[in-house]
């Protein structure tokens, strides 16, 4: 019952105030750790193995703290008593800034609100906040399939997986998905400056995702419908196309929103000044236009509360369960 009213509340004071623009912040703690260990780790001129070893040595020193200092600030709050509102607020704010809905909603309608007011050069700039492919040549089907695969992706990233971890390990192990997200985010590279030193955070994060990725496919199915999108269409295009991304686990959400919208995403991107091709996922049912960013905001949103709402139902059934058998 706890541990679903600290989800909850989390998920409420994240909505409401969303992630503060602070050096302080936890996850920005995380980046400067994870910075400073990358310089004092990696060596651009170290053969692949030890560039492979040091990789996996930061990966784990970043994995056991992020673990342990929640794990013993409840444990000190536990010894010393805190009442338990109080330690229940206290995780529910740690836990807000693992997750972030608010400000995944809030960079897609920045860009939506460009492209209503028909602002393409605007537009432009605020995609180049999300995505790392050049946006200088982008038109409104471009800017308008960068954010809404960054917003599908992103729904497991920001909001199911730290959520999950939570359900089933408590804030130790939500924190712990955090920083293997950040450290992916950061060195999990195929480049010639990370391909050997930032594979281990890759593949972690990549096995993190596995599961909650796949259950947001799904549950993306199921809201399809209550949304009065194309829910059968949505499970065909998970079904033929998810395995077609890059990642094992993106295209598990981008291929469903892809076809309870009628749309196709994937194609031509370019980084850097260099062409790059995507796998397409989805039919081009439906020209992409900004109104699809509301639509994918809108199904972040509500695969999240119905998680939430499916988490809650098992943690009260397994505590009335527990309750009967003591």
């Amino acid at each position: 019952m706890e541990i679903a009213f600290i989800a909850l509340l989390a998920f409420i004071i994240d909505c409401i105030i969303g992630d503060p623009y602070t050096k302080f912040h936890p996850v920005a703690l995380m980046g400067k750790l994870i910075d400073f260990l990358d310089k004092l780790l990696r060596k651009d001129n170290s053969a692949e193995p030890t560039k492979l070893v040091c990789g996996f040595i930061l990966v784990l020193i970043m994995l056991i703290i992020s673990y342990a200092i929640p794990y013993y600030l409840i444990m000190a709050m536990n010894l010393f008593n805190i009442p338990i509102w109080l330690n229940i607020l206290i995780q529910a704010l740690i836990l807000s800034f693992m997750i972030s809905p608010k400000s995944l909603a809030k960079a897609g309608r920045d860009i939506y609100d460009k492209l209503i007011q028909n602002d393409i050069s605007s537009a432009r700039e605020k995609v180049n906040y999300i995505v790392s492919r050049d946006a200088n040549r982008m038109n409104e089907a471009d800017i308008t399939r960068a954010t809404v695969e960054t917003v599908a992706e992103n729904t497991v990233d920001g909001i199911i997986s730290p959520l999950f971890f939570f359900f089933i390990g408590g804030l130790p192990l939500a924190v712990l998905y955090r920083a293997s997200n950040t450290m992916d985010a950061m060195i999990g590279y195929k480049n010639d400056k990370y391909f050997y030193f930032g594979r281990t955070a890759a593949r972690v994060d990549d096995v993190l995702n596995f599961i909650p990725a796949r259950i947001t496919g799904i549950l993306l199915i199921i809201v399809a419908f209550f949304n009065h999108l194309d829910y059968k269409n949505a499970f065909k295009m998970m079904m033929r196309d998810a395995k077609k991304h890059p990642s094992p686990n993106g295209g598990y959400t981008e291929a469903t929103v892809a076809g309870a919208l009628g749309i196709r995403l994937g194609g031509i991107n370019y980084y850097f000044g260099r062409q790059s091709f995507r796998a397409y996922m989805g039919d081009n049912l439906n020209d992409l236009k900004a109104k699809h960013i509301a639509q994918t905001i809108k199904l972040m949103y509500s695969v999240s509360v119905l998680f939430l709402i499916l988490c809650c139902l098992i943690s009260i059934i397994n505590f009335k369960f527990i309750g009967l058998h003591i």
